[in-house]
């Protein structure tokens, strides 16, 4: 087993999704099959879908999962797919640049001269060592790492907080506070501390946001933490959502469920019946979670 880096574009070209699965040719087929077992860090290459003139993406690492498979595409010859265990998954609470005060991440990106290798960077999976790994994942956790510093008492297992940085990255991966925390933080920055359904912003004495990071498909059915998996909600909201009472459209419209939501509760809901999005469309809510919250849990 081995870790790497697996390049994909905020609009994929194929029915690629992070979360679930991984699209290469042949040509990769070797490296990819190394990581089985292991952790990847996915990378936002600059090109943002496949035209060749595409710009916008953010040359940037943003998310880290582990490798169960690869099967072929039975659609597309000489073509694979790497299976993603979901339930692994997990957004950076910050995009990691590949280099950073003229330090690469990738070693093997950089050339004796200090330029950038385009050969390397150029390929769509690079294997990384684990020192490597760590260090971009120490990067793209900082702010709840950071966090877990301050308030100590936050996340079990943080009664020294030194120590954090000092843990291998794939032990935070795993802690199931660790992820709510960070799950939480993301929701809430993609959708500027609001409520999707209301539009409500509230913010505590404390500096604190009252709305909370809702799960589209619950995280008991193996739903991922990823914010394409999330919706930002004000408590009754999120009460209401989780069982059903609410739900999502693949337009983005909001359902309500016949009989099941009072009047006075239905009025707290955006007038236009859509649902607030983030700024950023590559952290809309993705069809495939909002298919399950209407099939499996909504009960309209």
């Amino acid at each position: 087993m081995t870790k790497a880096v697996f390049t994909t574009k905020v609009t994929p070209s194929y029915k690629d999704l992070p979360e679930d699965r991984y699209h290469f040719p042949r040509t990769y087929l070797n490296h990819v099959q190394q990581t089985l077992g292991d952790y990847i860090v996915y990378y936002e290459p600059r090109r943002s879908s496949a035209e060749l003139s595409s710009r916008g993406g953010r040359q940037s690492y943003f998310g880290a999962a582990r490798v169960m498979s690869v099967i072929e595409d039975t659609d597309m010859p000489n073509h694979y797919f790497a299976i993603i265990d979901r339930t692994t998954y997990l957004d950076f609470d910050t995009p990691v640049p590949f280099q950073e005060g003229g330090q690469y991440y990738e070693s093997a990106l950089e050339k004796d001269d200090g330029t950038t290798n385009k050969g390397a960077f150029g390929r769509a999976v690079r294997l990384i060592p684990d020192a490597e790994f760590d260090r971009i994942l120490k990067s793209g956790f900082a702010p709840v790492l950071v966090e877990a510093l301050s308030t100590e008492a936050i996340l079990p297992g943080f009664s020294e907080p030194p120590e954090v940085f000092e843990r291998p990255m794939v032990e935070m991966l795993v802690s199931r506070p660790f992820r709510e925390r960070s799950f939480m933080h993301n929701v809430r920055s993609a959708y500027s501390n609001r409520c999707a359904m209301t539009g409500l912003r509230l913010i505590n004495g404390g500096g604190r946001p009252e709305v909370q990071a809702a799960h589209i498909q619950p995280v008991t059915s193996k739903g991922p933490d990823s914010v394409r998996n999330g919706l930002a909600l004000s408590g009754t909201v999120h009460w209401m959502f989780d069982r059903g009472l609410i739900s999502i459209g693949d337009d983005y419209k909001i359902l309500v469920a016949t009989n099941h939501v009072p009047e006075d509760a239905a009025r707290l809901l955006n007038q236009n019946g859509s649902i607030n999005l983030p700024e950023d469309e590559a952290l809309y809510p993705n069809a495939h979670y909002l298919k399950f919250h209407r099939d499996k849990v909504f009960k309209g």
